[in-house]
């Protein structure tokens, strides 16, 4: 016996702004189903989630729930005003029996019911929808990005009850390892249209780049016919016109056909300059503790980054890692040690809160608008990796057509936003990348490209996020930050971080002890720098000067060696600028290695 679906669609189409989103779309939630509802970010899944929930009403088409199956919703952007505390907010719709349900998801969530809504931030008000959301537990859950502004351990707790649950579910996420281990069907929204596979998110590339590759087989047959059909007009109508007009308005109708369909979207054209090498050693912490009041957000670490690594930040909300990353980069002194800085460093910072991003102004004003973008005397341009480009140019390397340049950034999507400021960060040169959360809302196209980026980018990355999958796909370091002080490094990435963990644990069973972080070397087990000879002080005095002088000859070398035409011009002078190079590089190396050591040991002395 057929099942009763829960949620029906038939024949949707909605227009936004004169431009069609969906056309002839119709989809089925059954019960039981476990739904990834993937696309291209601006391809319509918010919108569409909100056609399921019935909040949205389409132009035309139909959409059926029985009268027995209740429909939960949580949105992206929570509307809680009316509300005096966010427990307000997610207790609205239950009996009083049943508070408790809120109470265990706020603690499963990490947040604090009691929390006014004037002072709540984005992720609180989130994760109160979400408890709302779980507690209420409708015959339908419908999440929009749940995993934006939850925690590791968060997100953790929110699969153990997905995976429990026999009620169905339809989620958007970026987060590949939170779609691969919940799903058991995916959506896939593309080109204004929905197709089903009854298999898991874990398959969906596979069966995405089959689709494709099929539409591109049939589009060169359709192609060739065409090719094949119009050489027979030019040739042989003339001779047969009355007999052959039907063939030619065949042909008429295979280039309709042709034209009506819809390209796929491309991929972002989104490339990251290293720009100038830094030094060798980037940031180098000794016995760095902090606290603010009585909350102790670090204490006696001692770290070195160096020139290509990829720095992961982990551990729960609030405990700490962006005011870590702070206090590397030099914006926060500590309370106690030291932080050093290496030369030459040109840092870019990705914000989660996209802060740098105004809402009211348009996409063409964000660019236009930075200082480090401005062209002088030319208002349609901006600078981009030191060349000009076009406004609109740019921007469509990034994903964004015509029509969007001068649309306000507030109408973008999620994973639109994340764009624009991903194509301000990449206008300009940088060797060190500060990415704060950067796989917010961005699908998964864009994060596969981003990816690849940053495994070719030449500089350093400070990263902070809770995706693991791709924590592992990026990070060499991983510093997981636990609370009350301790933030221990881990080789590798997530999983490597959770293999010697867990390797710790093992070790430490047999003693009966719990496991905890591996020790930091204490202050006074390190040799004692003796005080500088006068030779190291005329040293330490001469090498800030040695520096400057090295990197303004190895600039100077590079763009000699720029010039594409030089080895084929002059090769005997294209073959000593490359040897003078590489031992320019290998004496600045040398000598910000010796001021580091020397630095430190006038330091100790003083």
């Amino acid at each position: 016996m057929a099942m009763t679906p829960l949620l029906q669609l038939t024949d949707i189409a909605l227009t936004f702004g004169g431009a069609p989103v969906f056309s002839d779309l119709s989809l089925i939630v059954q019960p039981g189903d476990r739904v990834a509802l993937v696309g291209r970010n601006g391809s319509g899944k918010s919108t569409l989630m909100k056609v399921m929930a019935g909040l949205v009403e389409p132009d035309t088409g139909t959409r059926v729930v029985p009268p027995d199956v209740s429909v939960g919703y949580m949105e992206q952007d929570p509307d809680l005003s009316g509300f005096k505390t966010l427990g307000d907010f997610a207790t609205a719709a239950l009996d009083p029996g049943e508070m408790y349900k809120v109470e265990r998801a706020g603690e499963g969530l990490g947040f604090d019911p009691s929390t006014p809504v004037a002072n709540a931030s984005g992720g609180e008000r989130r994760r109160a929808a979400l408890a709302r959301l779980m507690a209420q537990d409708p015959d339908i859950r419908l999440l929009d990005e749940p995993t934006n502004h939850l925690d590791i351990t968060a997100i953790g707790w929110l699969e153990d009850e997905l995976r429990a649950t026999r009620k169905a579910f339809v989620l958007i996420s970026h987060d590949r390892r939170f779609l691969s281990q919940l799903t058991r069907a995916t959506l896939w929204v593309d080109r204004g249209q929905v197709r089903r596979q009854e298999r898991g998110f874990a398959e969906f590339e596979t069966w995405r780049d089959k689709v494709w590759e099929d539409e591109d087989m049939q589009r060169h047959k359709l192609d060739r016919k065409i090719k094949a059909e119009a050489r027979w007009a030019v040739e042989g109508i003339s001779a047969r016109r009355k007999r052959n007009q039907g063939r030619v308005r065949a042909l008429q109708d295979l280039r309709a056909e042709r034209a009506s369909q819809i390209r796929r979207q491309g991929a972002a054209a989104m490339e990251l300059s290293g720009g100038p090498a830094s030094g060798k050693k980037v940031i180098e912490a000794r016995n760095v503790s902090h606290a603010f009041g009585d909350k102790t957000i670090v204490r006696n670490l001692n770290l070195t980054v160096q020139r290509g690594d990829r720095v992961a930040f982990v551990g729960p909300n609030g405990v700490g890692k962006t005011t870590l990353i702070r206090i590397l980069m030099g914006e926060i002194a500590p309370d106690e040690g030291t932080v050093t800085l290496g030369t030459n460093l040109v840092p870019a910072v990705f914000d989660q809160t996209r802060a740098q991003l105004d809402p009211e102004m348009s996409l063409w004003e964000s660019l236009t608008g930075d200082a480090e973008m401005r062209v002088g005397g030319k208002a349609d341009q901006v600078l981009v990796r030191g060349q000009p480009r076009h406004v609109v140019g740019y921007l469509k390397d990034f994903l964004f057509d015509e029509r969007q340049a001068r649309a306000p950034v507030r109408s973008l999507s999620g994973g639109e936003k994340a764009r624009l400021l991903l194509a301000r960060i990449m206008a300009r040169e940088s060797n060190l990348l500060v990415l704060d959360e950067p796989t917010n809302d961005l699908d998964v196209e864009t994060l596969d490209l981003l990816q690849d980026l940053l495994g070719e980018y030449d500089g350093t990355v400070l990263l902070i996020s809770h995706d693991r999958d791709f924590l592992d796909r990026v990070a060499t370091t991983t510093i997981a930050m636990e609370g009350d002080g301790r933030a221990t490094v881990y080789a590798g990435g997530w999983s490597d971080y959770q293999a010697q963990k867990t390797e710790t644990a093992a070790a430490s069973a047999p003693a009966g002890k719990a496991a905890s972080p591996a020790p930091k070397p204490a202050p006074k087990a390190r040799k004692e720098p003796q005080g500088l000879s006068f030779t190291e002080k005329h040293r330490l005095e001469a090498l800030p000067g040695e520096i400057d002088r090295l990197t303004a000859e190895i600039g100077k070398l590079e763009t000699l060696l720029a010039d594409p035409d030089l080895f084929t011009r002059e090769p005997v002078k294209f073959q000593k600028a490359t040897e003078a190079l590489v031992t320019r590089q290998e004496a600045l190396a040398q000598a910000e290695e010796d001021w580091l050591t020397l630095a430190e040991k006038a330091e100790a002395e003083g």
